[in-house]
């Protein structure tokens, strides 16, 4: 969530309840979300995102760069080429 304040529900029928939540419709409280007009229950939290799924392309980007500097085409510094080097040729064998 943000650091929003949630303002209040902006429901005028019944009585309010539970946890504020901003839908698209605007803040409803858990009596009058979405789910509960429609008679559903209140949806559970899913298990997330898998653990090897790479959150960004650039989280991958290291395997491409050291292959890059270790070739010359990237600009480093000894150190940094060196152990791009070691760390490639530590994939090729």
């Amino acid at each position: 969530m943000s650091s929003r304040i949630p303002e209040p529900c902006d429901s005028t029928r019944g009585k309010h309840d539970g946890q504020l939540r901003f839908y698209t419709t605007g803040w409803k409280c858990s009596a009058h979300a979405p789910w509960a007009l429609a008679g559903l229950p209140e949806p559970q939290p899913g298990p997330g995102l898998p653990a090897d799924l790479p959150l960004s392309p650039l989280s991958t980007s290291h395997v491409h760069d050291a292959r890059a500097i270790a070739s010359g085409k990237r600009r480093s510094n000894p150190a940094a080429y060196r152990a791009a080097q070691a760390a490639v040729h530590h994939e090729t064998t």
